[in-house]
């Protein structure tokens, strides 16, 4: 069959049949005097290459530009003004090592104008489009380019230019990754312009599309490891009854520089720990929960007290990505009776202690450490404490009572949230219930959100 000549027209689009103003008259009109110099880049010397790409950065030109690759260097595109009535600019590339030199920043559509099918390729076109060919397999080699295309302007949009006769070509053109196609026996101005407008909306659209779906599949992971990273309580065997709270400062995190453990050791003891560490990060996220996986392996193997902080902070000392970088941790001791516990501060808040009967009391704190990583040979006491035989016990980070109190720059502090929780307990509230109530008042105080992290534990025997 032979492959018709198309027709070659200039159509210049009847709302952009001129410039807008003087100055663009004056450029277009220079632009198309004999001798001047043509809007249509032709030529593969580098030299001239790269004079046209200096002159395409020029201020005098920032409208649109497209850049056609075809073997034809005089291959004829229709003239055209972009919106604002400034002629749109072509660059032309007879090959891919043109193509890569020309493909700047700047180009807003590629066209690549496919060479005519060769009849073996259209017969090949018709067996695969048979049941079971293979989408995109009709060119064989012939599209070739356009992948090629493709891996090297990622961003770009892409419209191929084709004959009537190669329809099918033109669809597996799309299939494979261009956005639009044109027949070159029907291009004009007009045309052209509605078909590169819409080649780099739809590719705007598809790169953000991709974007938002990586985006949302990287918070889906995350979200799946941060959970996975949240501990798990082990008191089996206990008559505790076990609650607890977790808010992250970052926004859209599961996780953040507060953690928290219990576990119960085969001698009957339930160990608590809360701790915080400095900073609001990823990295100090990940730093919290090596300090608690840490300390649930410690306390398995048998230390406590100052012996396991002092090995706390070697690993802290160790992992931290920067020598400023400290944590502050409380850490309980609960006897199997559960009428007795050890405690240690390294300067963190006291725990709230509310005994049957009497209103919740801070523990003493003065006999505290400092924090995790501040001082090389630190020392930790611990205190013994007298529980009773009925009891709440509340461990929290400074994230609870840094909050403000009104429009002031009061802090609601330890007293303050003392008299909170108080409050909330003679109302009848327990366990979860009564941190969420805890946590949802702080928040109100404040007037919005936390800008801290928050943890609360609560340890209840009756």
């Amino acid at each position: 069959m032979p492959v018709p000549v198309p027709h070659q027209r200039t159509v210049v689009l009847p709302h952009q049949a001129g410039p807008v103003d003087d100055a663009c008259a004056r450029t277009a009109r220079v632009a198309g005097a004999p001798g001047a110099g043509d809007a249509t880049d032709r030529g593969p010397d580098a030299p001239e290459i790269e004079q046209r790409l200096s002159a395409d950065h020029s201020p005098a030109h920032q409208g649109l530009t497209l850049l056609l690759i075809g073997e034809d260097p005089n291959s004829h595109v229709p003239e055209m003004w972009d919106w604002a009535g400034r002629k749109v600019r072509l660059r032309t590339a007879r090959n891919l090592t043109e193509a890569e030199r020309l493909l700047t920043d700047d180009v807003h559509c590629i066209l690549l104008d496919l060479p005519p099918a060769e009849p073996a390729d259209r017969t090949a076109g018709e067996r695969s489009s048979a049941p079971g060919g293979v989408p995109g397999s009709a060119s064989g080699d012939a599209l070739g380019m356009l992948h090629d295309v493709l891996r090297m302007a990622p961003s770009h949009a892409v419209l191929v230019l084709t004959y009537e006769t190669d329809a099918e070509r033109a669809a597996d053109a799309v299939r494979v990754g261009a956005q639009d196609y044109l027949f070159r026996d029907e291009l004009d101005g007009a045309v052209l312009s509605r078909a590169v407008r819409y080649a780099v909306e739809r590719k705007r659209a598809d790169l953000a599309q991709r974007q938002l779906t990586e985006s949302r599949m990287l918070a889906q992971e995350n979200a799946r490891l941060e959970r996975g990273l949240l501990p798990t309580p082990l008191l089996d065997g206990s008559d505790l009854r076990f609650a607890s709270c977790y808010r992250p400062g970052r926004s859209r995190a599961l996780l953040g520089g507060d953690f928290y453990d219990t576990v119960r050791t085969a001698d009957g003891t339930v160990h608590a720990m809360i701790g915080d560490v400095c900073g609001h990060g990823p990295d100090e996220a990940a730093l919290g929960v090596e300090l608690r996986i840490a300390w649930r392996a410690l306390t398995f193997a048998g230390l406590c007290g100052d012996e396991l902080l002092a090995t706390l902070q070697k690993v802290l000392e160790h992992e931290r990505a920067d020598d400023e970088i400290f944590a502050t941790l409380c850490t309980v001791d609960i006897s199997a009776d559960g009428r007795r516990a050890g405690l240690c501060l390294a300067g963190h808040p006291a725990p709230l202690l509310a005994r049957a009967g009497e209103r919740p009391q801070l523990l003493p704190y003065e006999c505290g450490g400092p924090a995790l990583g501040l001082l090389p040979e630190a020392r930790w006491p611990r205190r013994q404490v007298e529980l009773g035989g009925s009891w709440s016990l509340m461990m929290y980070t400074d994230g609870l009572i840094e909050g403000r109190i009104g429009e002031g720059n009061q802090r609601l502090g330890q007293e303050g949230m003392a008299e909170l929780v108080g409050r909330q307990m003679e109302s009848g509230l327990q366990g979860d219930a009564l941190l969420d109530a805890a946590v949802r008042e702080v928040r109100d105080l404040n007037g919005g959100e936390l800008t801290d992290d928050v943890a609360v534990l609560l340890l209840d025997r009756r």
